[in-house]
């Protein structure tokens, strides 16, 4: 495939690209040496396999081995792809939440902020929230991604946004010190900053982590704001079970929209809650085809599970700009049939695995 023949990897997530092209065009870019990034140029002849001959679709993106922790110490100028011409810089360099080790960083260059951007604003539309309502965001900014992708969405429509910001580094590493009286103050202060905004602003849209929201629900005055002025609430970055779900959606926020987010770093973006769910169904989250896959398989065989079955969630991210195959996340979940029109697995009842390598996984505000 010469140079300029890669326009499938240019069209928006809602073009109706066919998956398996995508994933033969991504292969030619990341591992032609005009066009791939110096990371994945050195790592080619380490593969058992071709990916430019052998990767023919989605499926076989499983070919490739886990490579995500060497993330944590390649250099960030390595993960840019020759492609994009030698003057070009990231827009953004995120960083894994560091829960069980040096963080993870990956690149976020301008075509992929936009098409990320398009998707998650797209399912945020197919929930009907409002355009021009004010948001209050509570959520790590600086390395971590949900902030960004938060924060782009609410712009995309047309919202102002209001944002109080947390350090969840600085709380794992409290919780695992046993300093839990630090960690009570800790996130006074930010339900401090959350109620000066509550009571003083007409909030439209909250978004926030989900102890943060179970936090906010203790407060009865917040509780009644909330209820009477909020449009929506959109809970991420880590995980709810399903009786906290049906909880909140049932009777602390009755009048209010309770809409998912799941997302992490090596995803590059989010996915939303699907549309349409009854309050007896699990919440369920659609891949982001034609760039986010999942696999949902038996975490000591890598096998995948049968539909309706839990196992560890395995995510591919494959895009222009940035190419994570077949990375074994610290989550498990249900597998779903997907949606038409994506491919791979659909997840629900996501949560975290207990330990990581022998580090137990902590979550704290996050």
């Amino acid at each position: 495939m010469p140079i300029g023949s890669f326009t499938v990897l240019d069209a928006g997530p809602f073009d109706g690209v066919d998956p398996d092209d995508h994933v033969r065009a991504a292969m030619q870019w990341h591992f032609a040496p005009e066009t791939g990034s110096r990371y994945w140029l050195e790592r080619v002849d380490r593969l058992a396999f071709d990916p430019r001959h052998d990767v023919k679709g989605v499926a076989d993106l499983a070919l490739f081995p886990d490579l995500t922790d060497e993330l944590r110490d390649v250099q960030v100028s390595d993960l840019v792809p020759r492609g994009y011409g030698p003057q070009a810089r990231p827009l953004h360099v995120f960083e894994s939440g560091g829960t069980t080790g040096a963080p993870k960083r990956v690149v976020q260059m301008d075509d992929w902020a936009r098409h990320g951007s398009e998707q998650v604003t797209r399912r945020l539309r197919d929930h009907a929230l409002p355009v021009g309502a004010l948001w209050l965001t509570v959520a790590p900014t600086g390395p971590h991604l949900v902030g960004d992708v938060l924060q782009r969405a609410a712009a995309s429509l047309g919202s102002p946004g209001l944002g109080v910001d947390m350090d969840p580094r600085w709380v794992k590493k409290l919780i695992a010190a046993g300093r839990r009286d630090e960690v009570d103050a800790y996130t006074d202060h930010l339900v401090d900053q959350c109620r000066r905004i509550l009571l003083g602003q007409d909030i439209g849209v909250i978004a926030a982590t989900t102890p943060m929201l179970e936090r906010l629900a203790r407060d009865s005055d917040l509780v009644e704001v909330i209820n009477g002025r909020a449009q929506a609430i959109i809970w991420g970055g880590t995980h709810m079970d399903p009786d906290t779900r049906d909880l909140l959606r049932t009777e602390v926020f009755p009048d209010v929209p309770l809409i998912g987010m799941y997302g992490n770093t090596m995803m590059l973006t989010a996915l939303l809650e699907r549309v349409g769910l009854s309050a007896s169904e699990p919440c369920v989250f659609d891949p982001a085809s034609p760039y986010v896959f999942m696999r949902i398989v038996d975490p000591d065989t890598g096998q995948q599970v049968a539909e309706g079955e839990r196992g560890q969630v395995v995510v591919s991210h494959v895009s222009k700009s940035m190419l994570i195959p077949n990375n074994r996340e610290r989550d498990t979940a249900l597998r779903i049939r997907p949606a038409d029109g994506h491919a791979g697995d659909a997840v629900a009842d996501v949560a975290p695995v207990p330990a990581v390598e022998g580090e137990t996984v902590i979550e704290g505000v996050y």
